[in-house]
């Protein structure tokens, strides 16, 4: 006996989000190794990118940000003021604050991980025949259509 398989919409949408977690599960695994590269851990790039795009923040705001334990926010910042990635200051709004920035090295650091991930992208997407390329990019861009809505 055949079983006719209907699918809906919602099985759609599964779909095509079940097929993204495991294409960014991939995208991740590959561009983790670019990170490695320069020798920052994810979550301490990932701290520093909010500080070089979002300016300085308090500890607290940071580990908010980063959904992490502001004592897990301090150790990480402490490293990353240890390796010259940031530095503490007082915060201009209350002299018993203090906000995390980042250096230049910090920058730097976070703008050459950033052309080695894009790189490694443009290499995989330069793979692709040019309408598979076309159709990527205006996914890409109703996504992130999206997530700025859905914030």
């Amino acid at each position: 006996m055949t079983t006719l398989r209907r699918t809906s919409p919602a099985r759609d949408v599964d779909a095509v989000a079940d097929s993204l977690h495991s294409a960014a599960i991939h995208l991740l695994r590959r561009l983790r190794v670019e990170d490695e590269a320069l020798g920052i851990s994810a979550p301490r790039l990932s701290a520093l990118l909010v500080l070089v795009f979002a300016g300085p923040k308090r500890i607290g705001e940071l580990a908010q940000i980063e959904q992490v334990e502001p004592p897990t926010m301090t150790r990480l910042v402490d490293g990353l003021e240890r390796d010259g990635y940031v530095v503490r200051s007082p915060d201009p709004d209350d002299a018993r604050a203090v906000q995390v920035a980042p250096t230049d090295r910090g920058r730097d650091a976070l703008m050459e991980g950033r052309r080695r991930r894009v790189e490694a992208f443009s290499t995989l997407l330069t793979t692709l025949p040019r309408k598979d390329l076309e159709q990527l990019a205006r996914g890409v861009a109703a996504l992130e259509r999206a997530l700025a809505a859905g914030r």
